[in-house]
């Protein structure tokens, strides 16, 4: 066997190692990237359903999900960059962002949910679309006290997202996000003005009739 075999065996034993490392770390994070996933999905059904200790609860267990699959990774800082962390990391932050806004909380930063920027602003744009549900959903429940700050809430979220001018791969495709959130915010509005036209209408009318009963 020739000396360049043997330099070159003794190269792709290392080079197999250091990838067998990285394939197990990637290995161990990877469900637990999912759990964080299925963990916020169901802190936000909890927000939804205006269980908001069971959201907190499911939040803290994410948060710790979240910094074993970040730990996992720690000797690979390049696999923090890779889609199945940013994804986890946009739905906690998603699940976090919306649980404070329909709460009337302090919003969360990125550095409070250590989370990264572009996770952190796709999580905010996805939360608007579930501030959306929510206020659709309290609307049909004849509560009409959050839409005006609900919309507001998202227009300003609206209003953030379209500053950040950057090329997709720097942002995790935060360009997609921002459409969708235009999107969401002018059917909202739409929807939002026509309840509250449509109320005082009604009003008006209730109003006529009370009138037009007292006189006979």
């Amino acid at each position: 066997m020739s000396r360049l075999t043997d330099k070159l065996d003794s190269i792709a034993e290392q080079i197999r190692q250091g990838l067998s490392a990285k394939d197990q770390a990637r290995e161990k994070a990877l469900p637990l990237c999912r759990e964080v996933i299925r963990y916020s999905s169901n802190a936000i059904r909890a927000v939804h359903r205006q269980e908001f200790d069971q959201a907190e609860e499911l939040l803290r267990a994410t948060r710790g999900l979240l910094d074993q699959a970040e730990h996992a990774l720690t000797s690979f800082a390049e696999l923090n960059a890779t889609g199945f962390i940013r994804d986890a990391q946009k739905e906690f932050a998603e699940a976090s962002i919306t649980l404070a806004l329909v709460t009337r909380k302090q919003l969360p930063g990125p550095g409070e949910l250590n989370v990264d920027g572009p996770a952190y602003l796709n999580g905010l744009g996805e939360a608007a679309g579930e501030l959306r549900r929510y206020l659709l959903d309290s609307i049909r429940g004849g509560d009409l006290s959050k839409g005006e700050e609900l919309l507001s809430a998202m227009d300003d979220i609206y209003s953030v997202l379209v500053t950040m001018d950057f090329p997709d791969a720097i942002t995790g495709g935060l360009r997609r996000t921002t459409d969708m959130v235009r999107g969401v915010l002018e059917r909202t509005r739409s929807d939002l003005t026509l309840v509250i036209r449509q109320k005082e209408l009604e009003d008006r009318l209730d109003k006529f009739e009370g009138k037009s009963s007292e006189r006979h």
